[in-house]
């Protein structure tokens, strides 16, 4: 078993979240991943790892995989002059993580708790979510209040996003 979805698993038992958990090759878009949960019950996801200009602010989106991100509109919400995509180097420094696998669950591995996270508003009002758990063979799908409960039980708050 890979080693972060382990995490991911346990993290998950221990809060006594259920969950279903889809096999499948590796993807590297949620276009691609989409296939592999047709007819599963929950919004498909795309996490995004943004950060300010300087780098020194990072920031973990989560959102419908079919909404367009208005960067403008993000900065204005969290009050950044700029906000970009971070780098490939970013990603593995705070999440431990490659291009292609971030998710919700990338949390885990960021131990100085240094990552804002914000939901776009429309996917909270969805009932399940679907995520890689940092590994991108394998889809998960929750219960957004148990996402929600995920978010917290690691000791972040989140911020709602109106994009």
């Amino acid at each position: 078993m890979n080693e972060q979805y382990k995490k991911v698993k346990e993290m998950l038992e221990q809060l006594a979240v259920p969950f279903d958990c889809v096999e499948h090759p590796p993807v590297f878009t949620t276009e691609e991943a989409d296939h592999y949960i047709e007819g599963l019950e929950g919004v498909r996801t795309k996490s995004m790892f943004l950060t300010n200009k300087k780098k020194t602010t990072f920031y973990l989106l989560i959102m419908d995989d079919a909404q367009r991100l208005d960067m403008d509109a993000f900065k204005t919400i969290v009050g950044a002059n700029r906000i970009k995509m971070a780098s490939a180097e970013s990603l593995m420094e705070k999440l431990q993580l490659t291009p292609g696998s971030v998710s919700i669950f990338g949390l885990l591995n960021n131990g100085e708790k240094d990552v804002h996270v914000y939901f776009a508003k429309d996917i909270l009002a969805e009932k399940r979510m679907s995520f890689h758990p940092n590994d991108n063979t394998k889809t998960i799908l929750l219960d957004t209040q148990d996402v929600l409960r995920f978010v917290e039980a690691l000791g972040y708050t989140y911020g709602v996003a109106d994009l």
